[in-house]
């Protein structure tokens, strides 16, 4: 069954020592693999497509490297000073930073530009056992396309500023040059990788034959898949989701068994920011993680529980493993166990539950309802038991006594 994915933020030195912001997405259990992204040329690590590929892949066990390119997003360094083969050079790092401080990328996924930079540099990571490709060209030289008449400035000034995808960026000729003198196919020929092309038939930015030039100079194993009506950037969720899936389908047949996780267990339950939405946090408790988060219709990403339902979960897990202890002490046969929790807000004269005195206040209190349900069949009297024994869960108790919250603040050292 699929995991969670957790978001960490990383941070690791570039090719020019400049450092370059990352996001590693974790899956919440075991790790199959790592994978390695690289985004389009002037986007971003936080492109709609590298963060649904990204929870894909981590959701099916695959861990996911994306990171800014040097000048890019959230990353240091100068982007006019930066061009392919720098890219190139960032990505070596990348995957040597995976290396010391979590394991060599097995999967190397590349979008538009970075695609490219993906196939240059397959060949130069040996644990590498599969790459992709969205939207790739097959020729670097087509970026100059988005130029248009700014080439001629480039060239004669050597330097311009080009406005690309509604912003500006100031390239140089040595960039210019840099794309001119890459070849491509003999990488692609020679990197002894798996390889899966996706390409839209659509595609306005780098045309369909690019997929079919790399698709061709490729040796076996190969496979290509049409996106469709999807566009360059893979805009539409649907598009992107779809992407992802077969991605992850795909890369399964190329990782190997469980590879050992390096997360480092906590002593109490740790709550951390993501970066990710507004409200998305990483819960651990020991070595285990999960999601908090709130539902979109309030801002969140919907991508956890929210903090009642954790305290559901709580009621909900002691309530299930007390009547399991006392199923096994009186040697009761219940079958499976199971505990349905629901929270709301009431006012207190509609608690049916609640005392003269609490109704009387009309204050509005918490109201968790629990139903249990088992799968054998078990007489009234058990039944009533059954709600005895639940109803003095710990958990059950801390709700209904209170409990006292001490609260300090740690400040960074100096």
């Amino acid at each position: 069954m699929p995991t969670p994915s957790i978001t960490q933020r990383l941070e690791f030195v570039g090719h020019s020592g400049a450092k370059l912001a990352a996001r590693l997405d974790l899956p919440g259990g075991s790790i199959r693999a790592y994978a390695l992204f690289a985004h389009c040329f002037t986007c971003s690590k936080d492109l709609l497509a590298a963060r649904r590929i990204a929870a894909e892949l981590a959701r099916e066990g695959i861990a996911v490297m994306r990171f800014d390119f040097t000048g890019l997003g959230s990353s240091q360094g100068e982007f006019a000073s930066t061009n392919f083969s720098s890219n190139v050079a960032d990505l070596a790092a990348a995957a040597d930073y995976l290396r010391a401080h979590y394991a060599a990328p097995a999967i190397l996924i590349g979008h538009s530009l970075g695609g490219a930079a993906m196939l240059a540099v397959a060949g130069s990571i040996p644990e590498a056992r599969a790459v992709v490709t969205i939207g790739a060209p097959a020729d670097t030289r087509n970026v100059l396309k988005q130029f248009g008449s700014s080439i001629a400035a480039i060239e004669a000034a050597g330097e311009a500023e080009v406005q690309l995808g509604g912003r500006k960026f100031t390239i140089r000729k040595q960039f210019v040059d840099d794309v001119r003198e890459q070849t491509l196919t003999e990488a692609v020929a020679t990197m002894r990788k798996a390889l899966l092309v996706m390409h839209s038939p659509l595609d306005e930015v780098v045309g369909i034959e690019h997929a079919t030039r790399i698709f061709q100079a490729a040796k076996h194993p190969k496979s290509f898949v049409s996106l469709d009506t999807a566009d360059h950037l893979l805009t539409k969720s649907a598009d992107a989701n779809y992407a992802a899936k077969v991605i992850a389908g795909w890369a399964g047949r190329y990782v190997g068994a469980d590879i050992a996780r390096q997360v480092e267990p906590v002593a109490s339950v740790r709550v951390a920011e993501t970066g990710e939405g507004r409200y998305q946090n990483t819960v651990q408790a020991g070595a285990w993680q999960a999601f908090a988060d709130e539902p979109e219709s309030v801002g969140g990403l919907g991508s956890g529980p929210s903090p009642y339902d954790f305290l559901a979960i709580a009621l909900g897990a002691c309530t299930s493993i007390t009547l399991r202890m006392y199923a096994e002490h009186k040697r009761l046969a219940l079958g499976r166990i199971r505990v349905d929790v629901s929270h709301a807000k009431v006012h207190a004269k509609d608690c049916a539950e609640c005392s003269d005195e609490e109704r009387a206040s009309n204050a509005r209190i918490d109201r968790f309802e629990r139903v249990i349900s088992v799968t054998d069949q078990v007489s009234t009297e058990i039944q009533g038991k059954l709600v005895e024994i639940a109803n003095k869960c710990p958990v059950h108790r801390t709700l209904e006594t209170g409990a006292k919250v001490v609260t300090r603040v740690e400040m960074p050292k100096p």
